[in-house]
């Protein structure tokens, strides 16, 4: 099946393992009235029972905001990765980004590109349309009103 990032979609249609998948659409970060980052190349990451997460090109972030945070990860399918905090003047948003620097094979495209969590910064977009976060602290995926569930994250969601 080809998803792409046209029509509704159910989260539970999306692959295991999960798919990257090309999407112009027009996606956005703000934080503190300040665009963080602006692009219409992303990657969507689609995983079953997951909302999408973009990933967004180096060359599209404002990596000034952005200093490495010491925290680190690994997803079975990506690789290790590594996570930003967002810092414009007094206002820190720890862990708000993540990247995977050298990710595992089927997913060099994610390389050089960043995630951002809906919920720690202040606004999300994908073309005009508020991202609503993935339930949950851990998953850091895009909820529009294109995108069903119900979805990983939420309390008693961890054994899906």
């Amino acid at each position: 099946m080809s998803f792409g990032d046209t029509g509704v979609e159910s989260v539970w249609d999306y692959p295991r393992p999960p798919a990257v998948v090309p999407c112009a659409r027009s996606v956005l970060v703000l934080f503190s009235g300040v665009t963080v980052a602006d692009s219409v190349r992303t990657l969507r990451v689609l995983e079953t029972s997951h909302p999408p997460v973009y990933y967004i090109p180096a060359a599209d972030v404002r990596q000034d905001l952005l200093t490495a945070a010491t925290a680190e990860s690994w997803c079975e399918w990506k690789g290790r990765a590594v996570y930003w905090n967002l810092r414009l003047g007094d206002r820190v948003s720890v862990c708000a980004a993540w990247s995977y620097p050298d990710p595992r094979r089927g997913f060099e495209s994610l390389a050089g590109a960043f995630a951002f969590y809906p919920g720690r910064v202040d606004e999300c977009r994908v073309d005009t349309e508020a991202v609503s976060a993935q339930p949950g602290d851990f998953y850091g995926g895009w909820i529009t009103s294109r995108i069903r569930g119900p979805f990983k994250g939420a309390p008693g969601t961890g054994g899906w």
